[in-house]
């Protein structure tokens, strides 16, 4: 929550100091660099023409990129130079109301520009996805690293060694059972020799009983 709080809030404070810098930097390069270059001069600044070119582009350019979101960190190292520049050779004799010709404006922008330096703009912005991306792509070749160290362990084989076992007599194979022959409603050769007694008024022979020896 306090991450989102600030990205939010960095968002809108380089979203203000960029446009600011960039109305500053626009009025500059509309009056010409060698009228800046002048007007530095007279405010006893040295180097004023190329004191005049870095302001300009730092300011146009640098406000330009902070509203991107874009090297917002570069931008706030320029623009601190900038502001500690235009504070000590102009405003630091006038007191603090830029009204007077103080260091209020040049001040404020040099704060700012000091925090985008040491916490850079957040994640709202083209810094913020880089950042993510190169975050994401560093934590992958981390996690395949990590697996890479650790030891392979062996696949379970989907083949099953089989032992042999010795052949049961369950194992063998079954032949089917040849049935008997059966007459017609299931009458055999002795169911036809009782009825051919009876009607022969002759008594039935004897059977031997199926699982007794003649030796008894």
């Amino acid at each position: 929550m306090k991450r989102v709080v600030f990205d939010v809030a960095a968002l809108i404070a380089r979203l203000v100091t960029g446009v600011i810098l960039v109305a500053h930097g626009s009025q500059k390069w509309q009056g010409g660099l060698a009228a800046t270059g002048q007007a530095f001069k007279g405010m006893g600044i040295p180097m004023p023409e190329l004191a005049a070119a870095f302001a300009t582009v730092v300011e146009t350019a640098g406000g330009i990129f902070l509203i991107l979101g874009l090297l917002v960190r570069l931008v706030g190292l320029l623009l601190l130079i900038n502001m500690l520049g235009a504070i000590t050779y102009v405003h630091a004799g006038h007191g603090v109301l830029s009204s007077a010709g103080g260091w209020e404006l040049a001040g404020a922008l040099g704060a700012l520009a000091l925090l985008f330096l040491a916490l850079g703009g957040g994640r709202i912005g083209i810094d913020g996805i880089f950042a993510a991306m190169f975050r994401r792509r560093s934590e992958r070749r981390a996690a395949e690293a990590e697996r890479a160290s650790q030891p392979q362990r062996p696949e379970p084989s989907n083949v099953t060694t089989r032992t042999a076992r010795p052949a049961t007599p369950a194992d063998a194979p079954r032949v089917p059972r040849q049935p008997t022959e059966h007459r017609p409603g299931g009458i055999n050769d002795e169911d036809m020799r009782d009825i051919d007694a009876l009607v022969s008024d002759e008594p039935p022979p004897h059977r031997k009983p199926p699982n007794r020896s003649d030796a008894l």
